[in-house]
């Protein structure tokens, strides 16, 4: 089987808790030991064997597509759309769906850098799952309640998804049959089987169309989302002590 060939990569935020840092750049290109935040995940996405990639810009786009170009120098092949409303992560990857097509595709954000390796074991995992049209990546150690809780079965397979979850959902969850705090880890591999269920998302409690409402209904569906542990460092580069820690992780 082929590796996945396409990614989307979502860096359209200004990165508001970078205060003066991001006034005349968007987040993603923060440099990290020199190298941009976006650059790094790019080249990694080429080693792993992508060669198509979108960027969905918003805050400062002109920065992101100045700096790459149509991503030759980089030997793969980039392409932009603009975020122009700001609704929710479910819209914003609606935004990808031309560009997917029917081939399954690498979904990340712009501001999350983890080892190299990680994006060939994901196409990896991919590839080896039968009849999977999901691969979310996870974390454990997080809090959960800033980001999306997970329950898995013991074969990995995803059985509930909750986004920032209540003191109350949290404890239903821990109630769940060997729950572990598994935080979503915001790197994911998909088929296009996913846009069907992200064009039926109504907004959330939260005001907002979130992508993890249409990942619920994938996994409820077709009992083909599975999880995958991050090795190596995470970092979600969300605000100036973690960039730093990035400068230190990071080579």
């Amino acid at each position: 089987m082929s590796g996945i060939q396409h990614a989307i990569i979502l860096a359209a935020g200004k990165g508001t808790r970078m205060k003066e840092l991001t006034a005349d750049m968007p987040k993603p290109m923060l440099p990290v030991n020199g190298v941009p935040v976006l650059e790094r995940i790019i080249i990694n996405l080429r080693v792993a064997g992508v060669r198509k990639i979108l960027i969905v810009t918003g805050y400062k786009a002109e920065v992101v597509e100045r700096h790459f170009g149509d991503g030759n120098a980089l030997g793969c092949s980039i392409q932009y759309t603009r975020q122009v409303t700001q609704d929710g992560t479910g819209r914003v990857v609606e935004l990808g769906k031309s560009f997917v097509g029917t081939n399954p595709f690498l979904l990340v954000y712009g501001d999350i850098l983890v080892e190299p390796a990680t994006y060939v074991k994901l196409i990896q995992e991919f590839q080896n799952r039968e009849r999977v049209t999901g691969i979310i990546t996870v974390n454990l150690g997080e809090d959960v309640t800033k980001g999306g809780a997970l329950v898995f079965d013991r074969e990995f397979r995803l059985k509930e998804l909750i986004e920032k979850p209540s003191p109350e959902e949290l404890q239903q969850l821990k109630a769940s049959p060997g729950f572990k705090p598994w935080y979503n880890a915001g790197l994911y591999a998909f088929t296009a089987e996913l846009f069907p269920h992200i064009a039926r998302l109504e907004k959330s409690v939260r005001g907002e169309y979130e992508l993890t409402d249409a990942i619920r209904a994938l996994a409820k569906e077709t009992r083909g989302v599975f999880g995958m542990q991050i090795e190596g460092y995470w970092i979600d580069v969300r605000d100036p002590e973690l960039l730093a820690k990035a400068q230190s992780l990071v080579r």
